[in-house]
């Protein structure tokens, strides 16, 4: 806090494949235990961990050969990757590169054993894995060992009613099982209530644009302990945060 100018933690020569070095990189997470970054190296198509120790000049390969888009690890420190070429969510154990199937895994397509594109992923305390499902414009949630999800948000078509999303995007869940969801070609944050058949617009929602309750594109969302949202405004080049009640 209080730093005018950012540090490069990983990364940051040059976009490449060694070791030293991401190419367009889309999700990272903190593993405590180790004081390490595991990092979604896309278009290298591989999973790295950096080390936050200080001296660090390059990451190590956890998994290799992997389309990710999200990352998510639960409390016994598995570690959930969204592959958006497979339409699967694979859970892994530090050290194992073959992982389990969770979410997904039956091509391409809009039943509810499938996916469609999914980018970003939320596991909860239960190892209940929820879904940001793309192109079917809807959040998924798949219990522990189910074959086949449920829809929780969205799944009425593509548009901007409140019962409906528009590629879903960044998503959190909090204890009580309510899905904020980044609805970024609405320019919106949207809540929904467990069990809810709509939800509400939190933040947003006011067309695309610039203004302190406008957005374009906001794509990612985080809370902070004291429950402030910060939300990636893709397209206005920032980074917002906000009180919610």
């Amino acid at each position: 806090m209080g730093d005018t100018n950012g540090q490069v933690v990983a990364g940051g020569n040059g976009e490449g494949n060694r070791l030293d070095q991401l190419k367009y990189p889309t999700d990272v997470l903190i593993d405590k235990e180790t004081d390490s970054l595991i990092i979604c190296d896309r278009e290298n198509r591989r999973v790295v961990r950096w080390s936050r120790r200080s001296g660090t000049i390059q990451g190590e390969i956890l998994i290799n050969n992997i389309i990710c888009w999200g990352l998510a690890m639960d409390d016994q420190r598995y570690l959930y990757m969204s592959d958006y070429v497979k339409h699967e969510v694979r859970r892994y154990q530090i050290g194992d590169t073959n992982g389990t199937l969770v979410a997904g895994g039956n091509s391409k397509g809009a039943d509810l054993n499938q996916l469609d594109f999914l980018t970003y992923i939320f596991v909860d305390q239960q190892q209940t894995v929820y879904v940001s499902d793309y192109n079917n414009n809807r959040v998924m949630k798949w219990n522990k060992g189910a074959k086949e999800g449920i829809v929780v948000a969205g799944g009425q078509g593509q548009g901007n009613a409140l019962t409906q999303l528009h590629y879903p995007n960044g998503l959190f869940v909090d204890t009580l099982g309510t899905i904020y969801v980044a609805d970024p070609w609405n320019h919106r944050m949207m809540r929904w209530p467990k069990g809810a058949k709509q939800g509400t617009v939190i933040v947003g929602g006011n067309g695309e644009g610039a203004g302190a309750n406008q957005f374009s594109y906001p794509y990612r969302l985080s809370f902070d302990r004291q429950g402030n949202l910060y939300v990636v405004d893709y397209g206005n080049h920032r980074v917002q945060r906000f009180s919610i009640e």
